[in-house]
């Protein structure tokens, strides 16, 4: 949607009936929003209302900010700010930047036989009903062969992990964690963003023409910023935990090396407690170390020792 008002034929009239096929609305949800003050009041023309073109342009805002999420209230509000001259352009404007692609991906369709190809050639209707309730595929109206693909990318990725053997149950599990964690990352970014850029344009009023037409340029400029700082961040987190991940297998298959510097040994908790009573907490590493040297080396002397006197003993015998 564009910021400027709907176009409609000048001079167009409309009876009530004629309103409701022209803007889609029924004629019980034209008299509702008459009644709650979002549609102007017809002329009375004898016994009959007559709407004109800027009835229909209004009804057709209504349906788009709806369409967008917006309240009836919300939208009230707007409408009463246009109707006291202070400007509705702008602020469709910025409706418009927010709502549209935050993705320069476009959605794609894919026949159910292509479907079934890219995983495996099988037939497998549970795990289509699943990528449909998670959104990565849409429903065509009247099609039961074929799907909009929002998301081409993320369907391929699901395409290659299926193919080096990752089960499909296992894949929509893991695409809702990760949802739930991005929506989080998606949340701290937009409030982080609100509280030191956008916080000037909000307020219990719509912002002017011209707050809202800066506001919508800094989404434009905001919108790739969460995703590359997004990018970047993963690439260094799956660098650092895909090297311990390998270090760490690959540890436990190779046996340690003889000449390696050290290796962890458990000592009792009482045993500890006692050389740091000893010799302090600071100290206790050194004393171990000195301790286990000093045994050795006894023990290598006793051995010696003991070589030696088994060796004089045979001399004598013989």
């Amino acid at each position: 949607m564009s910021g400027s008002v709907p176009e409609y034929a000048p001079g167009a009239e409309y009876r009530i009936e004629a309103l409701a096929q022209a803007s889609g609305a029924t004629v019980r949800t034209i008299r509702a929003y008459q009644d709650r003050g979002l549609l102007p009041r017809p002329e009375r023309r004898g016994r009959a209302n007559v709407y004109d073109g800027t009835h229909l342009a209004r009804l057709r805002q209504i349906a788009d900010l709806l369409d967008r999420g917006y309240t009836l209230a919300s939208i009230k509000e707007l409408l009463e700010a246009w109707d006291a001259g202070r400007g509705l352009g702008g602020v469709l404007g910025l409706v418009a930047e927010v709502h549209g692609p935050w993705t320069d991906e476009e959605a794609a369709r894919i026949s159910r036989a292509e479907l079934d190809e890219w995983f495996g050639g099988a037939r497998d209707d549970a795990a289509i009903e699943e990528a449909l309730e998670l959104g990565v595929l849409e429903r065509i109206p009247d099609r039961d062969d074929a799907f909009r693909v929002p998301s081409h990318q993320e369907l391929a990725v699901a395409a290659e992990l299926h193919a080096a053997g990752v089960p499909l149950s296992a894949i929509s599990g893991h695409l809702r964690e990760l949802r739930g964690q991005v929506e989080h990352i998606a949340s701290r970014f937009l409030e982080f963003t609100t509280e030191h850029v956008f916080a000037r344009y909000l307020g219990h009023r719509p912002p002017t023409d011209a707050e809202a037409a800066e506001a919508a340029a800094l989404v434009r400029r905001m919108r790739p910023l969460a995703q590359q700082s997004v990018d970047a961040e993963l690439a260094r987190a799956m660098r650092l935990f895909a090297t311990r991940h390998l270090q760490r297998h690959l540890a436990v298959d190779t046996p340690p090396s003889e000449e390696s510097g050290t290796r962890s040994v458990t000592l009792p908790a009482d045993t500890i407690q006692a050389v740091e009573n000893l010799v302090g907490r600071e100290r206790v590493m050194a004393f171990v170390v000195a301790a286990t040297e000093r045994e050795v080396q006894a023990r290598t002397l006793d051995d010696l020792t003991s070589t030696h006197r088994q060796s004089g003993q045979i001399n004598q015998i013989v």
